[in-house]
């Protein structure tokens, strides 16, 4: 198996296992990726928890100011944040034992994943949940 074959093995594990996803950088805005992903997620069933601070609900459901605000066990960290601001991110998807880490796509920061996956988290950077979901449904893998 080559790398490319291994990080789409990780993502198809992630996408039929792993089905509460925290949202960081979720935007009320319709049209803007941080949006549009979690409104597709959210409508092929998978449980969305935004986390923005600058607002109360998003998709019909309670937005967060922070990770570690969340009680509930959070499977996937979905981030639409800076990637300078992804090691705080990871460190908080530690503390609260979420399970991935995942940053969108053009988001890339090595420093963040060797602090997840030496946590024991799984990772993916510079991918995007919509559109490998989308592409493993195609594909009649989900």
């Amino acid at each position: 198996m080559n790398d490319e074959e291994e990080k789409e093995a990780l993502m198809l594990n992630i996408l039929r296992n792993y089905h509460v996803i925290a949202v960081v950088g979720c935007s009320r805005e319709e049209g803007k990726p941080s949006h549009d992903v979690p409104a597709y997620l959210q409508s092929v069933g998978y449980r969305i928890i935004p986390v923005n601070p600058f607002a109360d609900t998003i998709l019909g459901e309670k937005a967060y100011k922070s990770l570690t605000d969340i009680k509930e066990q959070v499977d996937v960290v979905d981030v639409f944040r800076p990637a300078r601001e992804a090691l705080d991110i990871a460190k908080q998807a530690v503390e609260i034992k979420a399970k991935v880490l995942w940053l969108q796509e053009g988001i890339f920061n090595d420093e963040a994943g060797k602090y997840a996956v030496d946590h024991g988290l799984l990772f993916v950077q510079n991918r995007c949940m919509m559109k490998m979901h989308y592409k493993f449904q195609v594909e009649g893998k989900l």
